[in-house]
């Protein structure tokens, strides 16, 4: 489905990015891995992808500086020759209540959420453009399209992301770039691994399915956005939450 094209993904070495580079790997994607923090995740995520005989690199990056993610897009250019498939995945979370959010906390999480996103973006666009059927996918969330007490910041972030994605779509569409979104609900992953018993199951109980989603979940959205049968979605918001913001 996605055989030889090169995708690049934020924040692949854990989660919802682990599971969209291992399913576009499986799907014939070679993978450049972008990541932070320790390489180890990386490194078996890495293994894994090359498993399915598709070659992986990993690059290391604070996506919220926009420097070093031009550093990282062009030795990814260098080492790939071109993109055809951004996942804009990264991102950090920094919850308290509006009240007591402190200014760095709403800061790091739009730099990382929602600049990130712009970073890459920007400097993979031309590499983009010039594949044949270029696709950005970028992870936006039911919090950015229904507000969640606690997370003004993340919130914030990421219906800026989806502003993000319905201008990149017009802007790119003349060069037959796809730019679409996916906003999961919650997803079993690290990050909600840690909440506390009482409040997976009140989040469950707001759930028609009544149970939180997979990252394989969301990844087999990304897989489809990335293919040729998405083709002609653009600028799209899909919800992947399980019924949660009917």
């Amino acid at each position: 489905m996605l055989k030889g094209k090169t995708a690049v993904v934020t924040g692949a070495s854990t989660g919802i990015g682990k599971a969209i580079a291992l399913k576009m790997a499986e799907n014939g994607a070679s993978i450049a891995i972008i990541y932070i923090g320790d390489a180890n995740p990386a490194q078996d995520v890495k293994k894994a992808i090359e498993n399915y005989g598709v070659r992986a690199e990993i690059y290391e990056c604070d996506v919220s500086d926009f420097e070093a993610s031009k550093t990282i897009c062009e030795k990814i250019i260098e080492d790939f020759g071109s993109v055809n498939i951004l996942v804009n995945n990264a991102g950090i979370i920094r919850d308290n209540l509006l009240l007591r959010m402190s200014e760095s906390d709403f800061d790091s999480v739009i730099n990382v959420n929602l600049k990130g996103v712009f970073n890459i973006t920007k400097h993979l666009s031309r590499s983009i453009m010039r594949a044949e059927e270029g696709r950005i996918i970028n992870i936006a969330s039911v919090s950015g399209i229904m507000g969640n007490a606690g997370q003004a910041n993340y919130s914030a972030a990421k219906a800026g992301v989806i502003g993000l994605t319905k201008t990149t779509a017009k802007e790119f569409a003349g060069k037959n770039v796809t730019c679409n979104a996916i906003a999961p609900g919650f997803v079993e992953t690290d990050m909600t691994a840690n909440l506390p018993q009482a409040v997976k199951d009140s989040a469950n109980s707001t759930i028609p399915l009544k149970r939180m989603g997979t990252p394989d979940e969301i990844a087999n959205v990304a897989v489809f956005l990335a293919s040729d049968m998405a083709s002609y979605i653009t600028g799209e918001v899909i919800k992947v939450d399980g019924g949660m913001c009917i």
